[in-house]
């Protein structure tokens, strides 16, 4: 059996995605403690449904954090990964939760359209501002390292969503003050619920099919296995499996069938230019290969364990 590996994590880098989550999840708490006073004495329904994301806010950046601290963990007899695929499950809790604090938000909004309620807009119009600020922020701070991370990804539309809810209160809050349009507030809540779902439901896609061990979409295995049979000394490519670890690794298994019964110095050449084609390609950075000669398997490319 053949592995290949490819590790580029940088405790230094890691060490700053960890500051910049504190950072946030301070500043995030700040935020929660001053729009559910300000909601409550308000009366603002968009305020508190704010508070609400923000708070769950607190939440995601916690368990984002503890989940950026796991996978520095190291790897056990009882843990062979590691804790590898912590960052990953903590994008499918946050995207989830999401979800679900969009779907509070709708049905709290269509009782608020039944018993509309007056507000005081002047509290509104500070607090979504320092909501804008603090968060504005966090999201400067994350922006960068969302692009390559699913957790930090997860975590950075928490708080951009959060960020543009903050500015719907403050146009809702605008518009009442000057011409005591308090319906807009319901309805304001109802866009950001929406927008939640909407932001959320990809990553929660995306999430759960790396924790379901589904194959990249960008993962041709025909095509994969077609390459790997025009090697002259291959007679079959079967039982692969291709899955998404977590962000930096891609893994494929699979069992090959030659034609003759070669060396274990033969293999280890040919092995090598598999895996040197499937990373240039394919971006697969760990390779298992079962050799075989003349066993009596399963021939089929996808065979189910």
């Amino acid at each position: 059996m053949g592995q290949s590996h490819s590790h580029n994590h940088s405790h230094t880098h890691s060490d700053l995605k960890g500051r910049n989550l504190l950072i946030s999840i301070f500043l995030n708490i700040l935020i929660t403690a001053s729009q559910v006073i300000g909601g409550l004495l308000s009366g603002s329904l968009a305020l508190l449904s704010d508070a609400l994301h923000n708070f769950s806010d607190v939440l995601s950046l916690v368990v984002s954090y503890v989940a950026n601290k796991l996978t520095k963990k190291e790897a056990s007899f009882y843990k062979t990964f590691g804790y590898k695929r912590a960052e990953i499950l903590a994008a499918f809790v946050n995207a989830a939760t999401l979800i679900i604090v969009a779907i509070l938000l709708i049905i709290e909004a269509v009782k608020r359209f039944e018993e509309p309620e007056n507000i005081k807009s002047n509290l509104v119009i500070w607090l979504s501002l320092l909501g804008i600020l603090a968060n504005g922020f966090s999201v400067l701070l994350l922006k960068k390292d969302s692009e390559s991370n699913m957790n930090m990804r997860s975590v950075y539309l928490h708080l951009f969503t959060d960020m543009m809810a903050s500015i719907a209160v403050l146009i809702g809050g605008l518009l009442m003050y000057f011409y005591q349009i308090y319906w807009v507030d319901n309805l304001l809540t109802l866009a950001i619920a929406i927008y939640l779902i909407w932001m959320g439901y990809d990553l929660l896609k995306t999430s759960t099919k790396v924790l379901m061990l589904f194959t990249p979409e960008n993962i041709p295995i025909k095509q994969i296995v077609d390459e790997i049979n025009a090697f002259e000394s291959v007679k079959n490519t079967h039982h692969v499996h291709v899955w998404q670890l977590n962000e930096d690794e891609i893994h494929l298994e699979a069992h090959i069938d030659f034609h003759e019964d070669i060396t274990l110095s033969q293999f280890d050449a040919i092995l090598h230019d598999i895996e040197d084609l499937v990373f240039k390609k394919y971006d697969i950075n760990h390779v298992n290969i079962q050799p075989e000669y003349g066993k009596p398997d399963a021939k089929d490319i996808i065979v189910q364990d």
